[in-house]
């Protein structure tokens, strides 16, 4: 195949895009449309607790839209890491909206269902089978890391959908898969060499990610032949630049230069990026070094607790003064207060943390301007065991915080300012990330199963 050409809806499923981005992109004849649906910039919760961080109308928009799409001009519609972090149940939920879709518009299709979920029976035996590896800087997985993780995912590469696309699929619903896997998928079936393929296929993930100051997501549009590919906003108000396609290479990658994908990795050191026009650019030279073995990396969670939290300011320059010795001596109220209620064990159950808002709280112990201006927020965390815990710890602490006194005034005061009425915020279940690793598969089918529907 001399050139295929790729329509990225945007950067992910339910954040939106030009209708008018859309229907310029499909007027340029892509050969496929692509959208990425999941990403863990939102943390673990929702690979914790199965439910998507967009609402199903926002994801039922645009997920018509390119349905719409796509049927109308006959090519593939592929969606990858389903509901937020491509779990089973998100991404029933995924294929639950897109027959919804289908029936009021009477669309016809065959459908693929890639599942990324791993049964911890099969991880603990890749573990004793030495074949899992940690990812700088996790540690080594072991079988008590699997036994407590709530839900763990692979990353799918581009082979699931292949499949799919082998056995006739015009629509795609994918668990957890890497982003690129997407849009690599059709032109490797199609017989474009891999080097153009997967850095084409970076540079489309995030849809407009790649312009120059992207303000909203939006569409973005590659054709990819076999010495390179050149990419183009269909959105007139953006333009592609070589320093803003180059720089895509960085974004959720610890290399400049390097992808590493399933199959192998991608290296962009002696690449071009040159403008074609003042909105898009030619890109060539990466080459693809092909794996020595077949690799698929996991994300696992673990429930760390239940959390409540309570959000104040402190504008009282007597307080701002001495703001370190004010906190620890509310800290050790509050932890003395909570040892009356439920004896000196509870300390093994919960933890305390305060966060600071004008000083260190984005950087922490690292923040070298530790000046505090004239105000500052306050974010009290509590991590419990149980959410009842969780709950009666904020109470207490929220009452304690709300008048712990200075030495100046000898009288009650108020030195929390508490936007919220109630103060404490249950925020329920809280999970962590517990496993950043790779697993040596024999094949991709021992991980990611395929289901297909006549739609």
């Amino acid at each position: 195949m001399q050139e295929l050409r790729a329509l990225a809806a945007t950067g992910i499923l339910g954040s939106g895009f030009k209708m008018e981005s859309f229907e310029k992109g499909l007027s340029w004849k892509p050969d496929f449309i692509g959208c990425d649906a999941g990403t863990t910039d939102f943390g673990p919760y929702f690979l914790g607790s199965g439910e998507s961080h967009f609402s199903d109308d926002a994801i039922k928009r645009d997920l018509r839209l390119i349905l719409l799409g796509a049927q109308k001009n006959r090519i593939p519609a592929i969606i990858g890491s389903a509901g937020t972090s491509g779990a089973d149940t998100q991404v029933e939920h995924t294929v639950r909206i897109l027959q919804e879709i289908a029936g009021a518009e009477n669309l016809h299709f065959r459908l693929g269902v890639i599942y990324s979920e791993i049964q911890k029976e099969y991880l603990l035996e890749m573990i004793r089978k030495n074949r899992c590896s940690p990812l700088d800087p996790a540690f080594p997985l072991t079988e008590e890391i699997v036994q407590k993780s709530v839900r763990i995912v692979g990353l799918a590469g581009a082979e699931p959908f292949m499949e799919c696309l082998d056995n006739g699929c015009r629509v795609i619903i994918a668990g957890r898969s890497s982003d690129t896997s997407v849009y690599a998928a059709l032109p490797l079936k199609m017989g474009l060499p891999p080097a153009p393929v997967w850095h084409a296929a970076k540079i489309l993930e995030c849809g407009a990610a790649c312009v120059e100051q992207r303000q909203y997501p939006d569409c973005m549009f590659a054709s990819i032949d076999a010495e390179g590919f050149c990419i183009e906003p269909p959105n007139s108000d953006y333009r592609c630049t070589p320093v803003s396609v180059a720089s895509h290479m960085l974004y959720e990658s610890a290399s400049a230069y390097e992808l590493v994908e399933p199959s192998g990795v991608l290296d962009t050191r002696q690449a071009s990026y040159q403008p074609l026009t003042p909105r898009s650019v030619r890109v060539a030279g990466g080459l693809f070094e092909p794996a020595e073995k077949y690799s698929i990396k996991i994300e696992g969670v673990q429930l760390a607790g239940y959390q409540s939290i309570i959000i104040g300011g402190v504008r009282d320059p007597v307080i701002l003064r001495q703001l370190d010795s004010w906190l620890e001596g509310m800290e050790q109220k509050i932890h003395a207060r909570i040892r009356s209620i439920y004896g000196e064990m509870i300390k093994q159950k919960y933890s305390l943390l305060f966060r600071i808002y004008g000083r260190n709280a984005v950087m922490a112990e690292l923040e070298p301007m530790l000046d505090v201006g004239h105000e500052v927020g306050i974010l009290i965390e509590i991590l419990a065991d149980t959410e009842a815990l969780a709950r009666s710890i904020a109470t207490a602490a929220g009452h304690i915080a709300l008048h712990y006194p200075v030495p100046e005034w000898s009288g009650l005061i108020t030195g929390l300012a508490l936007p919220h009425s109630p103060a404490e915020i249950f925020k329920g279940p809280m999970y962590e990330f517990n496993m950043n690793h790779v697993v040596l598969p024999e094949s991709y089918r021992d991980i990611f199963s395929i289901e297909y529907q006549e739609i």
